[in-house]
């Protein structure tokens, strides 16, 4: 593994842990950070388990093992994933330092 491109905070690595440890969660998975096209900026977020291709890296950041393809990770090097628990906003949010430009609701960005 090499450094990770993407970093966690304390909220995001609890919430992750907390779902990682549910019944029946498939130990086989990873959590996959990525990309894809579409959203109203171009670009939006991926976050979920999944199973490693062999177009993946492996990293791990506070004990959280996830995976990224290849490809992707220029769209993604120095992000930083948050959780937020509060009564407005729930859910991961995405500080990214390459988008140019993000949508309202946070998960769609261009570069």
């Amino acid at each position: 593994m090499t450094e990770t491109p993407v970093k966690f905070t304390e909220g995001a690595i609890t919430e992750i842990k907390r779902l990682t440890s549910e019944p029946g969660f498939d130990k086989e998975s990873f959590l996959r950070v990525g990309v894809k096209g579409g959203g109203c900026s171009g670009l939006s977020y991926v976050l979920g388990f999944d199973k490693k291709t062999d177009n993946d890296n492996e990293y791990e950041d506070h004990e959280i093992l996830f995976v990224i393809d290849k490809a992707h990770e220029l769209y993604l090097a120095g992000m930083e994933i948050d959780w937020e628990n509060g009564l407005n906003n729930r859910g991961f949010s995405f500080q990214n330092p390459n988008a140019s430009s993000t949508c309202g609701c946070g998960t769609s960005f261009a570069v």
